[in-house]
């Protein structure tokens, strides 16, 4: 039988649910679809929140041929072989045919350089979807011809709309009389991810032989806790672990840590996945309390990418424990969010002139770094001086946080600057 996430896969925009930033009314990617026209773009999202199927949309709603590759199966071959068909079936009154790599973060650079030609010259318009982080696992080259989209987990209000089209329109379902009386367990179990929803309600469903079916938070719980592989069909449990990893190094739990770390390696998680994400909570959860935590993520990386399974189980071991005993800080994280959110706000203020550049006369003339004082030609290479736009130049946006490394680093600005610039 046809899975139930399959049977409810939306054909047009008005029944794709969630994402109304990218396809509501008014949205970037609704605005080029009802044009007739879009660019080639990556969709990057968790698992269950509409990529493939919103690449199938597009495809129906342009009329335009729609190829299909996988990048766990395919190789430079079948790119290519693809890419061939798309030149043959082009015609003038269409647009380019749509190639969608689903999984594109599994390309080799190979690959993505097989596509680069076909992408630049409109042979095909390329849709990638990825569940990784483009900027570590795409080419700069093929990312920079892509627009990037960020598709977000389902909100409840999105999650409840689907149950309810689910049991009211779903042709085996609609034959059952199935009561949502409470989804508090469907919805916390789902995590925003719609396939993963729909697995729930389908085996909750099944198990109950007769009318009506009453779903309520206990028999979710206890189906689950019967059938856990259930409603995780296609590996999305690795984020789960994942989450549970990170929490453990961020909570300083050792022995948390190793143990999901032990889970992802007994399940054959890919070891560059583990580093990479090492790498980033040295720097977002460690940060500045202890620098040599990311040293120790990178030696780990390197050292996991040249000595492979299973041995590479060591150097990831030992840098979880290393993390997770580290003292913690975000204050890194927290400046660059706060440093982005005010770009945003203020827009391009223009850089004082005393900091520009003065490579010709012209500039010389107008002022361009007239006033600047070189730090080191002053006692302990420091001198006061203004380095923000002048709208801003009060504004704080990184603060010490309580631990003995930045609290070293925050008595020097003090020191430096004065009490008012720096104090917390």
């Amino acid at each position: 039988m046809t899975p139930l996430a399959e049977r409810l896969r939306p054909k047009t925009l008005d029944e794709y649910i969630g994402q109304k930033h990218l396809v509501g009314p008014g949205a970037i990617l609704r605005k080029m679809i009802d044009a007739g026209r879009i660019s080639s773009f990556i969709l990057w999202g968790p698992p269950g929140v509409g990529k493939t199927t919103l690449a199938q949309i597009i495809a129906n709603k342009l009329e335009t041929p729609f190829y299909t590759l996988s990048a766990v199966t395919s190789g430079v071959k079948d790119v290519r072989e693809v890419i061939e068909r798309a030149k043959s079936n082009r015609f003038f009154s269409q647009g380019s045919p749509i190639l969608f790599i689903d999984e594109i973060h599994r390309f080799s650079k190979s690959q993505q350089d097989s596509l680069l030609g076909a992408v630049e010259q409109g042979t095909v318009t390329l849709i990638g979807a990825t569940t990784e982080n483009p900027s570590f696992e795409v080419i700069r080259p093929l990312l920079s011809r892509c627009q990037l989209y960020v598709l977000k987990s389902l909100e409840k209000e999105d999650l409840m709309e689907l149950l309810q089209r689910a049991v009211t329109t779903d042709h085996i379902l609609k034959e059952r009389k199935i009561e949502l009386k409470e989804t508090t367990a469907m919805l916390r179990y789902s995590g925003g991810d719609a396939r993963k929803l729909l697995n729930i309600l389908d085996l909750v469903v099944s198990s109950e032989a007769n009318d009506p079916v009453v779903i309520t938070d206990e028999i979710v719980t206890e189906r689950l806790q019967q059938n856990p592989l259930a409603y995780d069909k296609d590996g999305e449990m690795h984020y789960d672990i994942i989450s549970a990893f990170i929490k453990s190094i961020r909570g300083s739990d050792p022995d948390g840590a190793v143990y999901w770390l032990a889970r992802m390696v007994e399940a054959g998680e890919d070891p560059a996945f583990i580093a990479r994400r090492l790498v980033i909570s040295a720097s977002e959860d460690i940060g500045l309390a202890n620098p040599n935590a990311m040293l120790i993520a990178n030696a780990c990386f390197d050292a996991v990418m040249k000595v492979g399974w299973p041995e590479g189980r060591i150097p990831l071991a030992e840098a979880t424990i290393y993390l997770a005993t580290s003292p913690k800080s975000n204050s890194a994280y927290i400046a660059i969010n706060n440093a982005l959110e005010l770009v945003r706000e203020t827009g391009n203020l223009p850089v004082p002139l005393h900091l520009r550049n003065a490579p010709t006369k012209l500039m010389k003339q107008l002022g361009y770094g007239d006033n600047y004082k070189y730090s080191h030609d002053y006692p302990g290479h420091f001198v006061k001086q203004q380095f923000m736009p002048d709208e801003l130049k009060k504004r704080r946006l990184w603060e010490a946080q309580d631990n003995a490394a930045e609290q070293k680093h925050a008595e020097r600005m003090k020191a430096l600057w004065g009490e008012d610039k720096f104090k917390k």
